[in-house]
């Protein structure tokens, strides 16, 4: 009988094996290409063999164009101040509004949530234009304000996903600490937060990937090239003929640095806090 479980087990992984293999080589080529496209002179780019793996005369070049000439490290600093301010108030204001839903009962509450999650789903260009003009009478055009309306994409997501895992703590614990004598911010920051870190951790994370992609209302609202971030600079490695693919790989190659070692840093706590608040002891 072990026999038998130990072959279906050997059978069954090499088809396993076969198509996470397939579906590695379709994610990862993408990201190989751009990375291998960086070290190619233009030529080679356009040349009669654009599809050689390895380039003929591998440059610097355009790391040199995008960095000295383009100015690419002052759009990743721009976007490092934006998402990182979009993180730590998203995670603060995300994290006081679900224990709130989830601890307190109170008429409408699953319709609130229903309304968290619409706003999630509405079209970006929906909110772009009010945000516009509100940003045009204040002034805060080619500013940091811009993210503020970042919680429009990231928010929704954020309440969603702590408030699974507030639910998932049991109220008993809570219960506890206060006959024990612990006030209700001590119990918050003793007993609820330390329990609830996994998604909160999660939320940071995906927030701060989220806010450093983002592309519309970053182009929108700033116009200046001061405060572009890394999205907006890239699309504007053309001329007016064309447009530059190897500044373009060379830029891609380097802002997509720092959110692949968060990644790679932080995966088994993504992975936790976005499995943990689903399963239900």
């Amino acid at each position: 009988m072990a026999n038998n479980t130990e072959a279906n087990k050997k059978g069954f992984s090499w088809p396993f094996w076969g198509m996470l293999s397939i579906y590695l080589l379709v994610v990862i080529f993408p990201f190989f290409w751009i990375l291998i496209t960086s070290f190619k002179q233009t030529g080679d780019i356009y040349g009669n063999n654009p599809f050689n793996i390895i380039p003929e005369n591998p440059t610097l070049q355009h790391y040199a164009d995008v960095i000295f000439e383009k100015g690419i490290f002052t759009a990743i600093w721009n976007s490092l101040v934006v998402s990182g301010v979009t993180t730590i108030y998203i995670v603060l204001v995300a994290t006081f509004a679900a224990y709130a839903i989830s601890r307190f009962d109170f008429r409408g509450k699953n319709i609130l949530l229903g309304i968290v999650l619409a706003v999630s789903m509405f079209p970006q260009m929906i909110v772009i234009g009010p945000i516009y003009n509100l940003f045009i009478d204040l002034g805060w055009t080619n500013s940091y304000w811009i993210t503020l309306p970042y919680s429009s994409i990231t928010l929704p997501m954020a309440v969603w996903i702590l408030v699974t895992h507030f639910n998932q703590i049991p109220l008993a614990l809570e219960e506890s600490a206060r006959i024990d004598g612990a006030s209700a911010f001590q119990t918050l920051y003793k007993i609820v937060f330390p329990l609830a870190a996994p998604g909160v951790f999660t939320v940071a994370i995906i927030t701060f990937i989220t806010a450093w992609n983002e592309f519309v209302l970053a182009i929108t609202i700033n116009s200046n090239s001061e405060y572009h971030t890394v999205p907006v600079a890239i699309s504007f490695l053309r001329t007016q003929f064309e447009i530059l693919w190897g500044q373009v790989a060379a830029a891609t190659t380097l802002v997509t640095i720092p959110t692949l070692l968060i990644v790679l840093l932080f995966q088994r706590q993504i992975v936790n806090g976005l499995t943990q608040g689903g399963v239900k002891e």
